[in-house]
C-alpha cells in the first residue's frame, strides 16, 4: 500500500531555508503526480507545488520563486527545497500522490503523508 513519511522540518528564522523530504513506498513515482502541501495555523489547505510524471513542476503565486519540488525515482523520494522563507510560511507541510492532474495548486489528494511542522520566527 502507498506510503508517504516526511522528515526535515523545523524551526528557521525569517529568511533562512529548509529542505523537506518524502520517502515514498508502495506504488510507481514515476508513474504519478507528487506534490507538497501545507495547512497553517487556522488556516484551509493550499498547495504548494506539484511534479508531474514527466518531471514539470508547477507551483501557485505565493511561492513561486522560493520553493522548489523535485523527486529522485532512483530513491523513491520527493524533496521541498524552500528559500527565503517568510513567517508566513509556518504550517504543517505533506507530501502527497496519486494518479490524477497536477498542477501546483492542488491541495487534495488520494494519499497524504502524517506531515512535518516548519515554524518560521
Amino acid at each position: 500500500h502507498v506510503q508517504l513519511v516526511e522528515s526535515g522540518g523545523g524551526s528557521v528564522q525569517a529568511g533562512g531555508s529548509l529542505r523537506l523530504s518524502c520517502a515514498a513506498s508502495g506504488f510507481t513515482q514515476s508513474s504519478y503526480c507528487m506534490g507538497w502541501f501545507r495547512q497553517g495555523p487556522g488556516k484551509g489547505r493550499e498547495g504548494v507545488g506539484a511534479i508531474g510524471r514527466d518531471g514539470t513542476d508547477t507551483y501557485p503565486d505565493s511561492v513561486k520563486g522560493r520553493f522548489t519540488v523535485s523527486k529522485d525515482n532512483a530513491k523513491n523520494t520527493l524533496y521541498l527545497r524552500m528559500n527565503s522563507l517568510k513567517p508566513e510560511d509556518t504550517a504543517m507541510y505533506y507530501c502527497a500522490t496519486d494518479s490524477g492532474e497536477c498542477p501546483g495548486t492542488r491541495a487534495l489528494w488520494l494519499y497524504e503523508g502524517q506531515g512535518t511542522q516548519v515554524t518560521v520566527s
